[in-house]
């Protein structure tokens, strides 16, 4: 996939729709992803196989909700901003 948009679009539905496969051609062998959890240093996933399991199940937890509230394209770039809400935890 090349068109900046389509993958967005694919990207977002895989969350929306609670369809984690819709991820698997969407991560780059060299992802990296930081999570600000748990404390003190957050989480950090490396290299498709950790970015793809932890995006799908992320994308697949029905306790977690996403709202996308805006997207920026320019050109091969995008920024996506989200409101993700999830119950919390007791005692974390």
């Amino acid at each position: 996939m090349t068109d900046t948009a389509a993958v967005i679009d694919r990207y977002n539905a895989a969350f929306l729709e609670r369809a984690p496969d819709k991820l698997v051609d969407l991560i780059a062998t060299d992802c990296v992803m930081e999570g600000t959890g748990p404390e003190p240093d957050g989480n950090r996933w490396t290299g498709y196989d950790e970015c793809l399991a932890g995006w799908q199940g992320l994308a697949s937890d029905p306790a977690i909700r996403f709202t996308v509230e805006h997207v920026d394209i320019d050109g091969d770039r995008a920024v996506i901003r989200w409101r993700i809400t999830a119950p919390r935890t007791i005692g974390a």
